[in-house]
């Protein structure tokens, strides 16, 4: 794949084959983490439409940097706000529809995407693992990570961050894209 910041060029100049690249390279992640946070098939698709809709419309909003750990942040972050939504509102009725069975093809991708990230933080100490996957995947803040663990504030941010260096390093010797 070309250079990120190329390719992130070109999508600024409305470059289609170059957002289909960009999506082609990115999709599978977005969705794994829409999945894994949001736990339902038509939100993850939902909300991953909108991280690369984000994108094409607004790429001046990537400054450079690790292009696949801004996608998870945004993707992340609009998970969040879904899932605030949710327990905002009460969903005590059925919902009209039923959703439609999952294709073979979309759990297989969610699934080695899943178990490469599981086999990833597996990898993590304890007190980097925990952390991370009470803020990422519990939506969790780090000061309430900071106040359930004793641990100072300064404290889990430092693990969090080790921790997810870690991960990323871990998840790049995992994949070439």
């Amino acid at each position: 794949m070309e250079d990120v910041g190329a390719l992130m060029n070109r999508i600024k100049q409305r470059d289609p084959q170059a957002f289909e690249r960009l999506y082609d390279a990115y999709n599978q992640l977005v969705y794994g983490v829409a999945f894994r946070m949001l736990a339902d098939r038509p939100a993850a698709e939902d909300l991953t439409q909108t991280v690369f809709l984000k994108v094409w419309n607004a790429p001046e909003l990537f400054r450079g940097g690790n292009l696949a750990a801004w996608l998870v942040r945004v993707t992340r972050n609009r998970a969040l706000d879904m899932l605030r939504s949710r327990s905002a509102r009460a969903e005590s009725e059925l919902p009209e529809a039923l959703p439609e069975e999952e294709t073979l093809e979309d759990v297989a991708f969610a699934r080695i995407d899943a178990q490469r990230v599981r086999a990833a933080l597996a990898g993590l100490p304890d007190e980097q693992r925990e952390p991370i996957e009470l803020g990422f995947f519990g939506g969790v803040t780090h000061e309430e990570i900071a106040r359930r663990s004793g641990a100072p504030l300064g404290t889990i941010k430092t693990r969090i961050r080790s921790g997810l260096r870690k991960l990323r390093n871990a998840l790049a010797e995992a994949v070439t894209v």
